[in-house]
């Protein structure tokens, strides 16, 4: 096979001929362009650092070539790829959906392009990942991370990241209210005559939202007289749903708050499996609001999540000038009730405990 031929200069005012299948590079930009190849950087990458008609002339031939710049090669003289992972711990639940949409949007608006990464929920995976996306990427949102405090801690010193619904000492985070939602959950149940509550936690059972949950949930219930109890954890989704049902079931419970929308609709599903009728006999409230709780049977009374705007917060916080003092953006959340709560068991009416 003869070797490829060389491309073919016929001067700035006549095209490089380019062998099929090969890219067009910035040496090819330079020859086009009669110019030095750090000339032709310097006008990609700071076109400041030119006169208007350098800089015009160079970009119209690189234009004319298709030239399109090598990020990776680009990185090495910038220290920037224009690039960040977001980290999920489980990519098909509806509410990162939300997640994605305001991260990828308030990414493009600055310029960066996102990467995403599903940890599995992890802490393992959490690390792998960052280790085989670090120079890849320019920052990290790590949406529920698992990994210790202190390891987060120690990653900080080395990336950028920010977190996503987790709090940690240091670290820029955003994250939705928990003591308003629980605050929210209980005092509807308790208007509606519920005395008997049943906390429906996730898996791990430190899980950082999880854990103000449930202390939420618990002092606010203790204020009201209404007796709380936690069970689980329980799978954050359908599966881990059902099961839930058969404890709460077990232990009396005549309303169970859900630790996410997922988890209350396969609570639901297991109920009616077993003939008790929601909200007849156990009211159901989940968190989130995702798409489907609207119109499942009968629709979930939620907690709603402002989840493009945390994702949108997250990247702002991502991107703050380096030394800039970690903060965490606490974003609010409010009760969205729809048919699956109603008044508890033998209570005459939806305000026959006041509170």
């Amino acid at each position: 096979m003869p070797a490829p031929k060389k491309p073919v200069d016929s001067g700035p005012d006549q095209p490089l001929v380019i062998p099929p299948g090969r890219v067009v590079t910035i040496s090819d930009v330079a020859a086009q362009a009669q110019v030095a190849r750090s000339t032709v950087s310097r006008a990609l990458n700071n076109p400041g650092r030119l006169n208007f008609l350098t800089q015009q002339h160079i970009q119209a031939v690189a234009d004319r070539l298709g030239y399109h710049p090598n990020p990776v090669a680009r990185a090495l003289g910038t220290q920037r790829t224009q690039t960040l992972a977001l980290l999920l711990p489980n990519i098909s639940n509806e509410l990162f959906f939300g997640v994605i949409r305001g991260t990828e949007e308030q990414a493009t608006a600055a310029g960066y392009t996102l990467v995403l990464a599903n940890s599995k929920g992890d802490p393992d995976q959490e690390m792998s990942s960052i280790n085989r996306l670090t120079g890849a990427v320019d920052g990290f949102i790590l949406v529920a991370a698992r990994m210790p405090q202190g390891q987060l801690q120690r990653i900080a010193t080395t990336h950028r990241i920010a977190l996503v619904n987790r709090q940690v000492l240091g670290l820029a985070s955003a994250v939705v209210d928990p003591v308003m939602g629980a605050t929210h959950a209980v005092d509807h149940l308790a208007s509606l005559g519920h005395r008997q509550l049943a906390y429906l936690g996730a898996a791990p059972k430190q899980n950082w939202m999880n854990v103000r949950r449930w202390k939420s949930i618990r002092s606010r219930g203790a204020e009201l007289g209404v007796t709380t109890r936690q069970l689980g954890p329980f799978t954050p989704s359908q599966f881990g749903g059902a099961a839930a049902a058969d404890a709460a079931v077990a232990a009396g419970a005549t309303a169970v708050i859900a630790f996410n929308d997922l988890m209350a609709f396969g609570v639901m599903r297991r109920l009616a499996e077993r003939g008790v009728g929601v909200p007849a006999e156990v009211s159901v409230v989940g968190f989130d609001d995702i798409f489907g709780s609207d119109f499942c049977s009968p629709s979930l009374t939620t907690l709603a999540s402002p989840a493009e705007e945390i994702g949108r917060a997250a990247v702002r916080l991502l991107l703050e000038p380096a030394g800039a003092r970690a903060h965490s953006v606490v974003l609010p959340t409010h009760l969205v009730i729809r048919d699956s709560t109603g008044p508890a068991p033998g209570r005459g009416g939806p305000h026959a405990v006041p509170i």
